[in-house]
């Protein structure tokens, strides 16, 4: 896939994503629901199960199913967004995950419950969960491989989605002799796309936005993430052209036009790009001393 395409594809795909990813979880729960339901009937038929009534699979399946759209998904999504998984955090991560599986399946299982208990009302029957302890250490185990199978389709999801929009990592030294450029203050990155690889240089970034365990860098107007924290590339780049703005935000001082004050002390940034890039109170000064220090520069040559 040539740049230009995965660009086209991904610019044609934004304005649907958010629909699309609700769009994926109501079809996958809904199957499955389905599937579970229609098995559940089947094998009460076969085992001549008089005590069961054609509409209970659908309200125990679908009563599950609706806690987890409506609630869980949003929580596990926002958990792997906040402490994302990785091949070289997971083993540490990992304990907290099955910490936090306990809570969840605890709330899956009450409100699961509390929904059967109305639709059983609502249809002249009362419900019984049975055994607490029993049942609920039940529904914990499958909670848990649900929860395992929601973090990997958001894994893969994400996984992909960076690989199409092109993956910044920074060069590492060679194994062997000295490396060709400084490590420390890298001239050039590394994006991987899928199908080939190819380089950019830093001097080229126009701005970096913090995003989770992500820093989204602006080249030439591509986004491409990066997996660091803004402190660390804030280290990696030459002081003389980046400058700090805001907690989440890291600007290429070359490509910065003019400085829009705002109220209560903070402003906008514009770009040469066209982009607004926000300011803080705590980094103004110095921005502004950048902006003016090579407007001077500009003005000597």
């Amino acid at each position: 896939m040539s740049e230009s395409t995965s660009r086209d594809v991904l610019e044609r795909f934004r304005p649907w994503r958010r629909s699309a990813e609700i769009v994926f979880w109501l079809v996958v729960v809904t199957v499955n629901c389905s599937g579970n339901a229609l098995t559940t009937w089947m094998d009460a038929n076969r085992n001549s199960d008089p005590g069961m009534y054609r509409w209970e699979p659908w309200v125990w399946e679908f009563s599950s199913g609706l806690v987890w759209i409506g609630l869980l998904v949003p929580l596990v999504v926002w958990l792997s967004r906040r402490w994302p998984l990785h091949m070289d955090n997971w083993r540490r991560r990992l304990p907290g995950y099955l910490l936090a599986s306990v809570p969840l399946s605890l709330l899956h299982v009450l409100l699961m419950v509390g929904l059967r208990v109305l639709v059983y009302r609502l249809l002249g029957h009362s419900y019984d969960f049975g055994d607490w302890q029993r049942e609920f250490l039940y529904e914990y185990l499958k909670d848990v491989r649900t929860l395992a199978i929601i973090l990997l389709c958001i894994d893969g999801y994400r996984f992909l989605l960076r690989r199409i929009q092109g993956e910044v990592q920074l060069l590492a030294a060679p194994d062997e002799g000295p490396p060709v450029e400084p490590i420390d203050r890298p001239e050039r990155l590394l994006v991987r796309k899928l199908g080939r690889d190819f380089l950019i240089a830093t001097a080229d970034i126009e701005w970096a936005q913090a995003a989770g365990n992500y820093v989204n860098l602006r080249v030439r107007g591509h986004d491409y993430p990066l997996r660091s924290t803004m402190a660390a590339l804030e280290q990696r780049l030459d002081p003389a052209c980046f400058i700090r703005s805001h907690r989440s935000w890291l600007l290429n001082q070359r490509h910065l036009v003019s400085i829009e004050p705002l109220e209560g002390g903070e402003a906008l940034l514009h770009m040469d790009d066209g982009q607004a890039v926000p300011c803080s109170r705590r980094y103004l000064a110095q921005v502004r001393q950048a902006l003016g220090d090579r407007q001077d520069r500009v003005a000597d040559t």
